[in-house]
């Protein structure tokens, strides 16, 4: 079973989105048994939250299903432990470094790198823009399942 962490800066916008999104196409695809698949952040600022609200709107405005989720921040035990840590933006990498050290499994990757872009997933948490973020996190997700 291949472990995969999704990883943003707080836990409550793009990373429970992608975790959920990359749920449902595996479930999709018939090939949950897989994957286990969850999220973190880089940060404490959101720890023990929920997913905001804008995000599970547009989760249930696209039939994406989501269950409990509580923000928290990504250990070095929970990094041990991954496959694929699958960060959304540059910071994120950054940060991450700075929690776990370098990347020497090179197991660490950007979400678009996944849809053949070098781009960061943009946080709609300063956008506001939850379409164009989900778009984004759709075709990362759909590119990594196809990749795995």
């Amino acid at each position: 079973m291949k472990k995969i962490v999704f990883l943003c800066h707080g836990n409550i916008c793009r990373s429970p989105m992608a975790e959920y999104v990359m749920k449902f196409l595996a479930a999709q695809a018939h090939r949950s048994e897989e994957f286990r698949i969850t999220s973190a952040a880089v940060s404490y600022e959101e720890e023990g939250n929920g997913i905001y609200p804008p995000a599970q709107r547009k989760l249930r405005e696209e039939g994406i299903p989501f269950g409990t989720h509580r923000a928290h921040r990504i250990t070095p035990s929970e990094y041990a432990q991954a496959d694929l840590v699958i960060v959304m933006d540059q910071s994120n990498l950054r940060l991450l470094s700075r929690i776990v050290g370098p990347d020497t499994e090179r197991k660490v990757h950007k979400l678009l790198e996944y849809a053949g872009s070098s781009r960061d997933v943009a946080d709609p948490w300063y956008t506001g823009d939850f379409d164009a973020t989900f778009d984004d996190i759709l075709r990362g997700c759909r590119g990594l399942l196809a990749k795995l």
